[in-house]
């Protein structure tokens, strides 16, 4: 059962998404290097130690769902049924995630990511670290039953699949051409010990 946000945290939620939707709507109308800050923080009314309480650096506050996205990842791995495969379900979330970003309402945030070397520069380890989580998740797994290097392959495909759809002209339609690939690469890495296939 899931247990309902406190008081105080939902409070804390609404002082992160405040500061995230100020800084923004700064960045899209000024351009990312132009504004600093402490020009964030007076926007959303909060101290600069406010912010950076909520956001560790400049850029996570472009990509204010990183957390999220990373939970939803791994959740795709151990929170999926019990017995249903490992590939779907991550194809699922990722088809979810892919649709967040390729909303009309994000163009603009990816066309500022895109033109700026810092945030691409952020984006790419935000990446790797997702995928770092996601292949732990699947290591972790006992019923998956994978070696490491087995599953920080998959899970570089599956960051990668992301990235790509994102980018592509039909984001679904890209999606559907990759994950056959990466089930198959998912079939071939067997199961260590020679387990029966039960991913």
């Amino acid at each position: 059962m899931t247990v309902p946000p406190t008081r105080r945290e939902r409070k804390k939620a609404a002082t992160r998404e405040k500061i995230a939707v100020a800084a923004l709507r700064l960045f899209l109308e000024r351009g990312y290097d132009a504004v600093g800050i402490r020009e964030v923080a007076a926007e959303a009314d909060v101290a600069v130690t406010t912010l950076f309480s909520h956001f560790a650096s400049k850029e996570a506050l472009v990509f204010e769902r990183d957390d999220d996205f990373e939970q939803r990842l791994t959740r795709a791995v151990t929170d999926r049924a019990p017995g249903e495969p490992l590939i779907p379900a991550l194809r699922r979330e990722v088809r979810e995630l892919v649709r967040h970003c390729t909303a009309d309402s994000a163009a603009p945030v990816w066309r500022m990511v895109d033109a700026t070397p810092a945030l691409r520069a952020y984006e790419e380890s935000m990446r790797l670290r997702h995928a770092q989580s996601l292949a732990s998740a699947i290591a972790a797994d006992r019923d998956l039953s994978r070696s490491a290097t087995a599953s920080r392959t998959i899970a570089r495909f599956v960051i990668d699949a992301y990235s790509l759809a994102r980018e592509a002209h039909s984001p679904d339609a890209a999606l559907d051409e990759i994950f056959p690939m990466i089930e198959a690469a998912w079939a071939a890495t067997g199961p260590v010990g020679g387990a029966a296939f039960r991913g």
